[in-house]
């Protein structure tokens, strides 16, 4: 079970005069005045590690500051008039119904300031990473608003510096998928979700993409006939069908979605007639703002992406659609990605009768036939069919002819519970005494240190387990895996790093990531895990370089997509960008109750309503989300 983490990313702005109750702060008059006032404010700030977190916590009426480093809380607060005060910010500020933002230095209710003493011996520990003190407390009338907070910091009562905290919510990062060789090198199926998938033994993926013809909801034969050949020569089973249709954007919104509905319709309809029981289809509909933008960007038309969308359909509806047909007819299509399983030739037979027949196929040298039937009983475990306990039943002598089949026993209780780790590394390495050069053997013996080292289960030497995965190349292993776990033991070096607060070493583990990262190919769950890492010890920038590339593609998983948005809303000078405009309409397609709800409050799920502030995001936001 993940558990969910907000990262904070913290922006600092000074804007201008104001007229409400300021209580006693000094509020300069000049950058001036403001650089000789602040000036240890903002030493302060530039010497603060960037692994040293904090943000404002809420319960009920009261008010807490929380961060996780007590030192530079402590040293921040040093004289007896330095302190902070909260701005409570009311989300009714962003009615769309307001013509304009007015740009205020103080945003909305400003609470009067606490001082050093009352800060440093109200400051108390708040479970294992955070230290809190109370900092002010809210007017009943305030309770059911949807509230931000935040921070005035002062030094000698000085206003020095405004802070508003912008949540980003995320899950733990995971160690790269290294996979566990089985028969070949297996991955496991995870997705970019709450809950692990498991993993296949033996997957194949099929992508097809159907066009259509304008204003029609079917296809060609020709064009699905490539999709029927594979599936009549292949010998698996369809598991699941994924398929995106997209309309070109010139009709209407409604008559748009109902096309591609049906088009993605008729079009599983025809994959389902290929097997029993009924297959998971997952469909999504969406107009083709994307790759639409996109090709017009460096046309004549490039005008057209300054308009808001309903100014775009009106301009097609006005006859612009003909002049553009060259480029709407390749948006009208179906991408179908087809998830495969080998056929199982044993489902009918009991788990007792197919523990008869491994053990005898392995008495009787008959390895092959004994593989399929290993197969078809790890495939009932992982769907649940069967108690893990059968492994134990499955009779495999330790001699050396035997060594794939049970290499493949351990890897596969490993893929299944990393918890057996240290077991399974123990009886692959007395199996590497009976096949000391097997490739796939030493692999898995890698593989399963990992978790060892990673949790403190043994204690590994890091220089000579370094020298383990490099050996591996002696092996037949290929590069690319190689620098794959290469990067996984620099994440893990980090993480350790940063508990022992060096910071300096955890920097030289992140930078090997960053020069190593583009040697391997990524999976979606591999993008996201490694964006996260990159962001939790504050490498934002880097993660974003990361996800631009996908972020830009039709093709980009909606969950990558929502992360890169995260990241980069807060930057104001990116969000002008037409580009960007692009990768915004693409999300809202994808699922606009999810992009409107970036712009709610942490507690409603959201990055932060005063994203609004930018003009550029209110406009996006008021003509998509004010429904």
């Amino acid at each position: 079970m993940k558990i969910k983490i907000s990262f904070l990313i913290i922006i600092a702005f000074v804007n201008f005069c104001f007229s409400q109750n300021t209580f006693d702060i000094i509020f300069p008059k000049t950058d001036v005045e403001r650089n000789q006032k602040c000036q240890r404010c903002v030493q302060m700030f530039q010497q603060k590690p960037k692994e040293v977190y904090f943000s404002i916590e809420r319960e009920r009426n009261n008010l807490y500051f929380k961060i996780t480093d007590k030192n530079w809380f402590l040293n921040f607060f040093k004289n007896p008039t330095d302190g902070m005060a909260i701005d409570v910010i009311d989300k009714n500020r962003y009615d769309c119904a307001n013509d304009t933002i007015v740009n205020e230095q103080i945003r909305g209710m400003l609470l009067k300031p606490i001082y050093a003493q009352r800060l440093k011996s109200g400051l108390k520990e708040d479970g294992d990473a955070y230290f809190r003190v109370f900092v002010g407390k809210l007017p009943d009338t305030y309770l059911k608003r949807e509230l931000e907070y935040n921070i005035l910091f002062l030094n000698n009562k000085t206003f020095c510096r405004y802070q508003t905290i912008y949540n980003l919510e995320s899950y733990p990062w995971e160690l790269l998928d290294m996979g566990m060789y089985l028969d070949s090198l297996t991955f496991s199926t995870k997705k970019i979700t709450t809950v692990k998938e498991g993993y296949v033994l033996k997957q194949k993926t099929l992508v097809f993409t159907i066009p259509f013809k304008k204003n029609k909801a079917d296809y060609s034969p020709e064009d699905i006939k490539p999709l029927y050949d594979s599936l009549r020569l292949t010998d698996f089973n369809i598991k699941t069908i994924t398929i995106r249709a997209y309309a070109s954007v010139e009709g209407t919104l409604e008559r748009n979605k109902e096309l591609q509905t049906k088009r993605a319709a008729s079009i599983a309809k025809a994959l389902q007639s290929f097997q029993e029981p009924t297959v998971v289809t997952n469909i999504q509909a969406s107009e083709n703002w994307v790759e639409f933008l996109n090709d017009i960007s460096e046309s004549k038309y490039s005008y057209i992406k300054k308009l808001n969308k309903a100014e775009i359909k009106n301009r097609l509806a006005s006859g612009l659609s003909e002049e553009l047909e060259p480029y709407l007819k390749n948006h009208r299509k179906a991408v179908i990605k087809l998830e495969l399983e080998r056929k199982d030739n044993y489902k009918d037979i009991s788990e007792e009768a197919l523990i008869l027949r491994f053990n005898k196929a392995l008495n009787e040298d008959e390895l092959e036939q004994a593989t399929e039937i290993q197969n078809a009983i790890f495939e009932r475990i992982r769907r649940n069919n069967i108690s893990p306990d059968l492994l134990h039943k499955m009779n495999i002598p330790k001699q050396e002819r035997f060594v794939k089949i049970f290499n493949k026993n351990s890897a596969f209780r490993f893929m299944k519970d990393i918890r057996e780790g240290l077991i399974v590394h123990n009886e692959l390495k007395e199996l590497e005494k009976l096949a000391p050069k097997d490739p796939k053997l030493k692999y898995n013996i890698v593989a399963t240190t990992f978790p060892i080292w990673r949790y403190n289960w043994m204690k590994i030497n890091e220089l000579d387990f370094e020298k383990q995965i490099k050996n591996l190349r002696n092996y037949g292993i290929h590069a690319s895996l190689i620098d794959r776990m290469l990067v996984n033991f620099h994440i893990v070096k980090a993480e350790k790093y940063m508990r022992k607060r060096n910071y300096g070493a955890k920097d030289k583990s992140i930078d090997f990531i960053k020069a190593h990262y583009n040697n391997f190919p990524l999976s979606d769950f591999d993008y996201l895990s490694l964006a996260q890492f990159l962001t939790y010890y504050s490498k934002s920038e880097d993660a974003v370089g990361l996800l631009s590339a996908k972020a830009r593609s039709i093709d980009i998983n909606v969950d990558l997509l929502f992360y890169y948005l995260n990241l980069t809303l807060v930057d104001k000078a990116l969000t002008k960008d037409e580009d960007y405009r692009t990768i915004m309409l693409n999300a809202i397609n994808m699922n606009k109750e999810r992009y409107c709800k970036l712009f709610n409050n942490k507690e409603k799920g959201g990055v932060t309503f005063q994203l609004l502030e930018n003009e550029y995001l209110r406009k996006t936001y008021c003509e998509n989300c004010n429904d």
